[in-house]
């Protein structure tokens, strides 16, 4: 365990568990959890007896739900500069962890929606349930995302599918297209999570590593370059929605103090 505030660590057989921890918000990404995320994330990597990183949440409802949409409510009155550099180092960090060398696995097990789903579609593998859901939520709020995450897991046409429809992608069609590895039932998937992880983490970690390095490489554009160029355009062709914009029934639905 961990003196983390929003995440759990744990280490089981040279695998790095992280688990997201805000149940009450299912699992809501804000500001807090998401520098606790990549800083454990980090630390496991820089590990030489860590081989693999599991990235799970806490109950039995959500992987995470996505963004906190009041800490991005709270952002719109401060300064814009400030709070464009802070979404920016927060979004590099996602990049960094999708480029670590250490293996990561997403245990997914509950909904994955909009920031969540990013998330899960930058690790390496997912492993699902019958309580697995996927949901890039983007174009509905008027937003750009997942376009450097998603077309690596599932190929072009089912990424344009997922991406502009912002529709629920159910666990069995999330395992055909290849967005799971592997599709469990919910009793079993910590085990099958495990079993997988402790595999690549009981092989050479340097060997690993290496044919990870080179899988990214050989991306036409290298993973960097497809993360840059959606910033990019987010910055300079379509600003993202600010967030009672994109959320005004969700924020008139919970209230001020709820967040996603």
């Amino acid at each position: 365990m961990s003196d983390y505030k929003t995440i759990l660590t744990e280490v089981e057989n040279g695998v790095g568990i992280v688990t997201l921890n805000r149940p009450e918000k299912l699992n809501a990404m804000n500001r807090d959890l998401n520098a606790e995320l990549q800083e454990a994330v980090f630390n496991f990597d820089g590990n030489p007896a860590i081989g693999c990183i599991v990235i799970t949440g806490s109950g039995d409802r959500a992987f995470t739900a996505g963004g906190d949409i009041h800490e991005q409510v709270a952002d719109e009155g401060c300064d814009p500069k400030d709070v464009a550099e802070k979404k920016r180092r927060t979004r590099y960090g996602g990049y960094q962890m999708a480029a670590a060398d250490t293996p990561t696995i997403g245990m997914i097990n509950g909904i994955a929606y909009g920031g969540g789903a990013v998330l899960a579609s930058s690790l390496d593998m997912r492993i699902g349930s019958e309580k697995t859901k996927f949901r890039f939520l983007a174009a509905a709020y008027k937003r750009i995302n997942a376009t450097w995450t998603l077309p690596n897991q599932v190929g072009w046409p089912k990424a344009k599918e997922f991406l502009f429809t912002a529709k629920i992608v159910e666990a069995q069609e999330a395992l055909d297209c290849g967005l799971l590895n592997h599709l469990v039932p919910s009793a079993d998937l910590r085990n099958k999570t495990m079993e997988i992880a402790t595999m690549i983490a009981g092989n050479s970690h340097e060997a690993v590593a290496g044919c990870k390095r080179l899988l990214l490489q050989d991306m036409n554009a290298d993973l960097e370059q497809q993360w840059e160029n959606e910033q990019n355009y987010a910055r300079d062709i379509m600003p993202n929605a600010s967030a009672t914009e994109a959320f005004p029934e969700f924020l008139a639905r919970k209230g001020e103090h709820a967040a996603e």
